[in-house]
């Protein structure tokens, strides 16, 4: 039986939000004061946008994300795949993602500043293109232009805070839990297309710890979760870490988007003129 790997979430997986949890935070960062949280709509969305503020402000951070998606078969089946991915991040310009499969594939997704770059190991190709700018141009530029993959993008850019007030309709707060290892508000919310959970941490960094969403407008209503571990706001970080040297033997690819453009602009092969002998 062939399954179907794709994921069914395209770009509003990529470019809608959302986060995942923490079990522990290492480092210093602009410390946000901490309130008490009151269980209503009010404090769920104080508790949200708390988070997001905290996030996008962070200069640099490193964090470990473990999620699973669903990929609904042609029998209607939900069968689950899995990634881990470590993300590094440092603003304004410099973006790293290390993923792994649950197959044991491994890529590689850089932004340095000036050039996008995506490395796939198993099959020893890499894919590069221009665009300076800042890491919220570069994840734009990615899904939109691209048509690239890039789950919970909305955690790396600076503009979040915006993107949630934007998108939420609704948000409730359902309840407070230490069942992820550390005291976190647990709440839900919907967008246009998107039901969401999310749980952030309680204190004084209301770091994300676990994120569930529900694609209720796809078929078979499937479902990515993530949860987050080993935070760090204040990794070490060097310029080398964002810069593609291309492995031995690798062969460069074009991005499809790229591959559309050369065929709109090739001339079409002139006809022959006369015949065979």
């Amino acid at each position: 039986m062939t399954l179907k790997i794709t994921n069914t979430f395209p770009a509003l997986l990529c470019a809608l939000l959302l986060f995942s949890g923490c079990a522990a935070t290492r480092g210093p960062t602009t410390v946000v004061p901490s309130a008490p949280i009151p269980p209503t709509k009010e404090g769920a969305r104080a508790t949200l946008k708390r988070m997001a503020e905290f996030l996008s402000r962070a200069q640099r951070f490193s964090v470990n994300v473990q999620s699973g998606y669903d990929a609904v078969q042609a029998s209607g089946q939900k069968i689950e795949f899995g990634e881990v991915r470590t993300v590094t991040v440092n603003r304004p310009d410099r973006l790293r993602i290390d993923v792994e499969h649950s197959d044991g594939k491994r890529h590689l997704v850089l932004f340095d500043g000036k050039n996008i770059t995506v490395s796939s190991m198993p099959q020893n190709v890499y894919a590069q293109i221009s665009r300076p700018g800042d890491i919220d141009g570069a994840v734009r530029y990615f899904i939109n232009d691209l048509n690239m993959r890039l789950p919970l993008a909305m955690l790396y850019v600076s503009r979040l805070p915006d993107e949630l007030d934007r998108r939420v309709q609704s948000l409730e707060y359902v309840e407070r839990t230490s069942i992820l290892g550390a005291p976190a508000h647990h709440l839900a919310g919907r967008t246009e297309t998107v039901d969401f959970q999310v749980w952030i941490a309680e204190g004084e960094q209301p770091l994300p710890q676990r994120v569930v969403l529900t694609y209720k407008d796809a078929e078979g209503q499937p479902q990515f979760r993530a949860l987050f571990s080993d935070w760090n706001l204040s990794p070490t970080v060097t310029d080398s870490m964002f810069m593609f040297t291309p492995p031995e033997e690798a062969k460069k690819i074009a991005f499809l988007p790229q591959l559309r453009q050369v065929a709109i602009q090739s001339p079409k092969p002139t006809g022959q003129t006369g015949g065979q002998k």
